[in-house]
């Protein structure tokens, strides 16, 4: 019950690029926080983990997987100018999340060698993947929509995400390439309510 209010939660904010939320000194965890989701992640590292075990940063996050050859490396390269324009005193309040559409390739050996290619392997990265199932229903709470188009290649959303420390969908910018003035001034706003 509590994952559909989250869906139908998140999918009525689709429509808007901005979602005002409570302030991230909020203790209790509301009903549109993915960090009432159960599914389990594995890292690049091998590690299992579930969304809760993200609380108390900001999440930046995009969907993507390691063989792309067309949107994602340009999503890799949006992931990575927004990091280098989060201010040094917030950056260790902000994870960046790359999560695979794509769990039979993208074992956590393959993120951790992408991580490493794309200059991605600092603590404020982490890539997951989890089971095919959990992929959908994360895809559907971020509004990213993807299809298998042959055995390598998808169809797929380019939506950045930002949660804010409680995991409440705060921001979302679509598109490859565009200002990220918004989502940087979103990621910063957020960080600075946990100083």
């Amino acid at each position: 019950m509590g994952l559909f209010v989250i869906l139908i939660g998140l999918q009525s904010c689709n429509s808007q690029k901005k979602n005002e939320n409570k302030s991230a000194t909020t203790t209790t965890i509301s009903d549109l926080s993915i960090y009432n989701l159960p599914s389990q992640w594995t890292t690049q590292n091998d590690k299992n983990i579930e969304m809760k075990d993200l609380k108390g940063k900001v999440l930046v996050m995009v969907m993507i997987y390691t063989s792309c050859k067309s949107a994602c490396p340009r999503l890799v390269a949006d992931m990575r100018h927004i990091e280098e324009r989060i201010p040094e005193n917030l950056k260790d309040k902000v994870q960046l999340v790359l999560v695979s559409i794509d769990p039979t390739v993208d074992t956590p050996k393959r993120l951790k060698a992408f991580s490493i290619e794309n200059k991605m392997d600092g603590n404020q990265w982490l890539f997951l993947r989890s089971s095919e199932e959990n992929t959908r229903e994360f895809a559907a709470v971020l509004a990213v929509n993807y299809k298998k188009i042959s055995p390598m290649d998808f169809s797929h959303s380019n939506i950045i995400s930002v949660f804010n420390a409680n995991g409440e969908l705060a921001f979302q910018q679509e598109g490859l390439g565009v200002s990220y003035d918004e989502t940087v001034n979103k990621i910063t706003e957020e960080a600075e309510k946990l100083n």
